[in-house]
């Protein structure tokens, strides 16, 4: 256990949680998910929802992280975090994932460089706002690597959120390279302010409410 995250063995992860939910977000919204938490995270966004899984959580060893999948006999798996990419050994984990035949998707905040992440894993990357208060832990050029299979995210926290996504969505022109996501920071923007904004403007993108906090609030591991 003393080891670091970055250290750890060659066939080893933190695992936080694994657990079956519904898809909340992404392209998949709605469909029967497990969910692969990993421990550990660089970010401090200042609307984390997930901050318990910043510290603690077991060693857990790829085959066995396969085996309790599986256990669920469902297809979709997300390895979410915290920050997944964190921890080297993820990319083992996310191609043994796919390997053993899942669909599997990655969440990441693109602090970390997913280029190298195995080309059949979809990645949706979390564009961090102004209003995240980590917009500096962005690497944008690591946007030019998303293929029309992966999504990019973004959290509003407010109009001024809103207008700094719409250029950053032009400057970079995601709307022609993947799926791009408007979500309102839960509890900070109404819902229909953000869903009028987009409408007024004509925004390519779609928008997008966490389904799972619409059908149990803050519960952990739902």
């Amino acid at each position: 256990m003393s080891a670091s995250l970055a250290d750890a063995g060659s066939d080893r992860l933190k695992i936080t949680e694994i657990f079956l939910s519904l898809q909340g977000e992404s392209d998949t919204v709605g469909f029967p998910t497990v969910f692969v938490r990993l421990t550990g995270c660089p970010l401090r966004c200042q609307y984390c929802d997930t901050a318990y899984a910043f510290h603690g959580g077991e060693w857990c060893n790829i085959t066995a992280v396969i085996d309790r999948v599986r256990g669920f006999g469902v297809p979709y798996v997300c390895v979410t975090g915290g920050e997944p990419l964190a921890q080297k050994n993820s990319l083992r984990l996310l191609v043994a994932l796919c390997d053993a035949g899942f669909k599997v998707s990655l969440e990441t905040s693109g602090a970390i460089s997913h280029s190298s992440v195995d080309a059949r894993v979809q990645r949706v990357v979390d564009v961090k706002t102004p209003g995240s208060n980590e917009e500096h832990q962005n690497l944008y050029d690591e946007l030019g690597s998303l293929r029309s299979t992966d999504l990019v995210k973004f959290v509003v926290c407010g109009r001024a959120d809103y207008d700094w996504s719409r250029a950053c969505i032009a400057r970079y022109a995601l709307a022609g390279r993947c799926t791009v996501l408007l979500s309102p920071s839960f509890g900070q923007v109404a819902p229909a302010d953000l869903a009028d904004w987009i409408l007024a403007d004509r925004l390519p993108v779609r928008f997008q409410l966490q389904l799972h906090k619409v059908l149990w609030g803050d519960v952990r591991g739902r």
